[in-house]
């Protein structure tokens, strides 16, 4: 009973698609296309195994636009790496198809997906209009854009970290997340569809 009342949250995906683009192997090995697929079949058996266990309510959040984070501009000459951006929509767009999918065949499934790419791509390229001043740099790092190595207790911070939508190589700022977890509780169905986490709860 507690189990088909309480939320699921699953956050995954980012740190797969960082391993394949930074492993020649990995890539030598299988396409993109093929990655992707296969990260989309594993959760769609794991979410299966989920609602093994009577897990009714989930808040799937998609993948961002990864190859705009600080560790992959660092060397891109301070631009994205599309291709990575390119792979987190095929991934996303298979996550939102499986959700939709596993809805119809589990009635008892109800599900918030949140847009994790629009809604920090949307932040990176109107920065000025949710406070931001620094896009591509992390606020918490060293060397170039901040992100040749973690954030360490020897590490230069930035004076404002509230200015910065990243905070270390890989992962948003405070500043970002606030916005990030606002949007995901009680945001338009623009960015969390077809419930909103507020509505879920209430379900």
């Amino acid at each position: 009973m507690h189990v088909s009342k309480s939320l699921f949250a699953i956050i995954i995906g980012s740190n797969d698609l960082f391993g394949y683009f930074g492993s020649s192997k990995l890539r030598k090995k299988t396409t993109p296309q093929e990655y992707v697929d296969k990260m989309v079949v594993t959760i769609k058996e794991q979410l299966k195994r989920l609602h093994s266990i009577n897990a009714g309510k989930l808040v799937v959040v998609g993948v961002g636009p990864i190859g705009c984070c600080p560790a992959e501009r660092r060397d891109m000459m301070g631009g994205c790496f599309e291709e990575a951006n390119q792979w987190a929509v095929k991934y996303n767009d298979g996550l939102k198809s499986t959700l939709h999918e596993l809805k119809s065949e589990f009635n008892d499934i109800n599900y918030s997906y949140f847009d994790t790419y629009d809604v920090l791509l949307n932040l990176i390229q109107n920065p000025a209009s949710h406070g931001f001043t620094e896009v591509r740099a992390a606020c918490c790092g060293f060397g170039k854009l901040k992100a040749e190595a973690p954030c360490l207790p020897l590490s230069a911070y930035c004076s404002n970290r509230s200015d910065h939508i990243f905070w270390d190589l890989y992962h948003p700022s405070e500043a970002t997340s606030g916005i990030l977890v606002q949007l995901m509780y009680d945001g338009p169905s623009e960015y969390s569809f077809p419930l909103n986490v507020k509505q879920l709860i209430a379900l």
